[in-house]
């Protein structure tokens, strides 16, 4: 056995051929008088959902609360014979024992299951209570058990054959249809859906399993044809799960790089913020002691503009020393030439009180003008010295002057070379200024 083997059943609380819905929870959960066919029966499985128990309270409750409303009639609850659960059994073709002896295979009927269990959900969403797995049987199977959520919970809106088959009848006979007619055309609609049910199936799971949709009884093929076909089918599944594995690495590939292109943005961005910051504060640095060479610079100036004011102040001082000294010197001059001609006229006129008032007044003039004279050497020893010191401090200041424009333009330049590059403007043409606007 190869080919998919799934199936749909729907149950009544009344039952048919003592089927009813608590005789099929209770095979599930192999009660005793539901599992005589078993021979050594053991608690199921759980794979998805609920237990079998809890299902069941599920399923009664909802049951009990569903009602439905006939037309022109009063609200009532539902009949015990209307099909409250559906039910889905799929079964691979290995055996238990095979199962058991063969890792490999356990491995893909594994897959299998997650597969079945994957479509399952995806045909009936949270209308799929429980799936459970029987390991007491010859064949690796799983029981689905799907509650109808509506109102009046029927199991038949989520039968495709019945729904379509109810559609067909519903509409009423087609051009002078008879009810046998219609009602074969009933059954054909109900083939075509169950149909197209097993095909979704096979597309979402057996195909991949290595599974073919049909077996050879149903369509008449030789054994030789259906080992060809069994080759196909297996053949198929290498190829899809080598595709299947190609797109697996190609995902991880894909999530590595994503990964490591991630932690790359991530550690370029740290990077970006750690030198943004590096740059800032360097350039609030170099703004700082821009700031203060610029201060320094201009009270440098301020004190150059001082010195070169007392060097002038200084240079007409000495000026005015120096004319000062050359007045004294004259008048030392004359007092040196006028000590002869008094002294003849002393020689003439010793006897004279009036020579000793003259040379009284002399002495007196002469040691007056020895004061101014001495006033006057010692003013221009001063304003030479302070003059010295004026060039000498100007000097200083020229110098410290000259380093503070130094350190200046390398402040300058500093602030320059951490800048991050402008954009490059765009090129636009305007145009050249007249000359004289």
């Amino acid at each position: 056995m190869a080919y998919q083997f799934v199936h749909m059943e729907a149950f009544s609380r009344k039952g048919s051929q003592g089927r009813s819905t608590s005789f099929v929870f209770g095979e599930a959960r192999r009660d005793p008088s539901a599992s005589l066919h078993v021979t050594n029966p053991s608690p199921p499985v759980v794979v998805y959902g609920v237990g079998v128990g809890e299902a069941e309270r599920m399923h009664d409750a909802a049951a009990a609360a569903a009602r439905t409303t006939p037309k022109g009639g009063k609200e009532r609850r539902v009949r015990q014979d209307q099909h409250t659960l559906l039910t889905v059994v799929a079964s691979h073709p290995a055996t238990m024992e095979e199962v058991r002896v063969t890792p490999e295979l356990r491995v893909d009927v594994e897959r299998w299951e997650r597969l079945t269990i994957a479509w399952l959900r995806e045909q009936y969403g949270d209308r799929l209570a429980s799936v459970v797995r029987h390991e007491d049987e010859t064949r690796w199977h799983v029981h689905a058990y799907i509650l109808p959520n509506g109102p009046e919970m029927r199991a038949t809106a989520l039968h495709p054959g019945q729904l379509a088959k109810g559609a067909v009848m519903s509409a009423g006979p087609a051009g002078g249809e008879d009810p046998t007619t219609l009602n074969k055309r009933g059954d054909r609609e109900y083939k075509a859906a169950m149909r197209a049910w097993q095909d979704s199936y096979h597309a979402a799971v057996a195909q991949s399993c290595g599974l073919t949709r049909l077996g050879p009884g149903g369509r008449r093929l030789s054994r030789a044809e259906w080992l060809r076909e069994q080759v196909q089918a297996r053949a198929l599944r290498t190829s899809l799960d080598r595709a299947e594995r190609v797109r697996q690495r190609v995902e991880s590939f894909v999530r590595e790089r994503k990964n490591e292109t991630e932690s790359m943005v991530v550690a370029a961005e740290t990077s970006a913020a750690v030198l943004r910051a590096e740059a800032d504060a360097a350039r609030a640095e170099a703004s700082r002691r821009l700031a203060t060479a610029k201060a320094a610079a201009d009270a440098a100036k301020v004190a150059h503009d001082a010195a070169i004011r007392e060097q002038q102040k200084a240079s007409v001082m000495m000026a005015r020393v120096r004319e000062e000294a050359a007045r004294v010197r004259e008048a030392s001059a004359r007092l040196q030439r006028l000590p002869s001609i008094l002294r003849t006229a002393w020689d003439g006129f010793r006897q004279s009180r009036v020579a000793d008032r003259i040379r009284a007044a002399i002495d007196l003039e002469m040691s007056r003008l020895l004061e101014q004279a001495s006033s006057a050497f010692d003013r221009a020893s001063t304003a030479d010295a302070a003059r010295r010191k004026a060039e000498d401090r100007a000097r200083k200041l020229d110098a410290s002057l000259t380093e503070t424009v130094a350190q200046r333009d390398a402040a300058r330049r500093e602030v320059a070379r951490l800048r991050p590059p402008e954009p490059e403007p765009s090129r636009v043409m305007v145009p050249k200024p007249t000359p004289g606007r």
